[in-house]
């Protein structure tokens, strides 16, 4: 009986039409807000899961921009090196060698006539992307191991080859083959076997060991000329604006395609700060909308009120009541807006596999975590609203 009293107490003093829109404009406040949430969660999984990094994702070869102002001055100093590998998003920097000797490769196969001038550059180990291969060399070794470019290989079977009149070669067959490779010096030139050892995505230049481009630049009288023009870094995060800016700023560069995803992750971040910001600016109003609702519906039958507890309603009971009328519904709201982020989930997830774009089908736990926490903030707001009018 109690409560029948109350309800049509409640209802007759408070508006239908501005409670819905209340409750409409926290719906998409919280949808907004858990949106951001996880299109920055989905981000963050695509730059840090292993579904979706490749082997050159992470490592970017780096050098001054060839102008006018640089033009016979690409050399990078030792502070500057060292400016580069302090920078947050840099987990480590591996100087590229260049050879400072002429030499020249050639086939000795007959069915393969192959002639070339050629330079070399060599770089630590842990910056080769071709693995399982023994990549040293000493003067008394049967051959000299050398990394090729894909590129390089791709542009001799589709351009080189059809133009010359010349087989064209599986990464198999190249491995198979002998070349003659011949250092030129100050005492006259030397002749080496060499043969291609790997292919590679990452650097795109012949490399040779360490041991052999510091022979090289021995034997033709150059070793004192140290100056390195190239470095490559390993980035925990390529596609960070903070690494364009500090490319930009230094007058470096790198492959433009592997820094595209600084430009997309700008937009994104735009687009996840709006969200967010949107979203906090609709939650502050509609808990404020929300909190002078109950006071003013409360307030327009306090008269009321104070009679039933005059008449020996508890204050307690009147305020679980309260309560019951005004938080459950908002909690509504809130689970509306979750099933929503997990269709939008869903159907981002569906859209991007077909891209070979990996994300989780399911929503992130920062998300689910978020709506907790307003969850527990609504409850709070509800409380502290009925107990300014209502003393127990």
């Amino acid at each position: 009986m109690l409560n029948t009293i109350l309800k049509k107490l409640i209802r007759s003093q408070s508006g239908i039409i501005q409670m819905v829109t209340a409750r409409i404009g926290l719906g998409i406040a919280v949808f907004l807000l858990l949106l951001a949430i996880q299109i920055q969660t989905n981000f963050q999984y695509l730059l840090n899961s292993s579904n979706n990094k490749d082997s050159i994702a992470d490592f970017l070869v780096i050098n001054k921009v060839l102008d006018n102002n640089s033009l016979g001055n690409t050399a990078l100093s030792k502070a500057l090196i060292q400016e580069l590998a302090a920078q947050p998003f840099v987990t480590s920097v591996g100087e590229l060698s260049p050879s400072r000797f002429k030499a020249s490769i050639q086939s000795i196969s007959n069915q393969f006539p192959f002639y070339t001038d050629i330079s070399f550059e060599s770089v630590p180990a842990d910056f080769i992307d071709t693995k399982g291969i023994e990549f040293t060399w000493e003067p008394n070794a049967s051959y000299v191991p050398v990394i090729v470019p894909n590129m390089f290989l791709d542009i001799y079977n589709f351009q080189f080859s059809l133009s010359q009149n010349l087989p064209q070669l599986t990464p198999s067959i190249v491995k198979m083959i002998v070349f003659k490779l011949t250092v030129y010096g100050k005492n006259g030139p030397v002749s080496f076997n060499a043969k291609i050892v790997g292919l590679s995505d990452r650097i795109s230049s012949m490399l040779v060991p360490t041991e052999f481009i510091q022979w090289g630049n021995q034997y033709a009288g150059s070793e004192a000329n140290q100056a390195i023009s190239r470095v490559v870094i390993k980035s925990n995060d390529p596609s960070s604006p903070v690494l364009s800016a500090f490319l930009k700023k230094n007058n470096l560069s790198t492959n433009t395609e592997k820094l595209r995803f600084s430009k997309y992750r700008k937009i994104i971040d735009i687009v996840v700060s709006t969200a967010g910001i949107t979203g906090f600016t609709m939650l502050a109003f509609a808990l404020i909308i929300f909190t002078l609702f109950i006071q003013i519906t409360i307030a327009n039958c306090r008269q009321e009120i104070i009679l039933l507890i005059t008449l020996g309603v508890s204050p307690i009971q009147l305020k679980r009541f309260l309560f019951k009328q005004f938080y459950p519904k908002n909690i509504i709201s809130i689970l509306m807006s979750i099933v929503s982020i997990i269709g939008v989930q869903f159907v981002l997830q569906q859209i991007l596999e077909k891209q070979s774009i990996l994300i989780p089908k399911l929503i992130a736990w920062p998300t689910i975590s978020t709506a907790i926490a307003l969850a527990i903030l609504l409850w709070w707001v509800t409380i502290k609203a009925i107990k300014k009018h209502i003393a127990a």
